[in-house]
């Protein structure tokens, strides 16, 4: 993922959230704002229309109201921010492989994720079978939940 927000304009310009991850407590104070308003509209909009019902959304705003549950999620960012970097600049073998057999399901509406990453990262897996769902956004286990649990039993099979 990093080389290729590194080389892809498009991507990065996609990406832009996680470089703004990178600010430590700003960002969780920004977040957590207006009862986590930003997150909530970010959410539902970055989904087909209907994805999130107001339950949902519910919900989700109690998860990230928990004690340290903001700033679990943003470390995961930072975290493959310093790593990633750390690996993609000072590269001297080739990117590690994935020996376990992966399934990868792709929305292609990704408004956060290019299609384009998709192909090139399940090339590192070994025994790797990717799917693309052409009306799914980057939730596509809410986009199409039937799709993708069927997808999840044929594999776990």
């Amino acid at each position: 993922m990093t080389d290729f927000v590194l080389h892809n304009p498009a991507q990065r310009k996609k990406s832009w959230y996680i470089f703004f991850f990178q600010i430590p407590w700003l960002v969780e104070w920004i977040l957590s704002k207006n009862d986590f308003g930003y997150l909530a509209r970010t959410l539902t909009r970055s989904g087909r229309k209907n994805t999130f019902t107001e339950l949902d959304v519910t919900e989700y705003k109690k998860a990230w109201s928990q004690k340290g549950a903001l700033t679990g999620m943003l470390n995961w960012y930072r975290a493959v921010m310093r790593r990633g970097l750390r690996s993609a600049v000072s590269r001297k073998s080739p990117m590690r492989r994935v020996h376990v057999p992966t399934m990868m399901l792709w929305g292609r509406r990704d408004v956060a994720l290019s299609f384009d990453m998709a192909q090139p990262s399940i090339d590192l897996c070994d025994e790797g079978e990717l799917t693309f769902f052409d009306k799914a956004t980057h939730w596509v286990q809410h986009d199409a939940s039937e799709e993708v649990n069927q997808k999840l039993i044929e594999f776990l099979r």
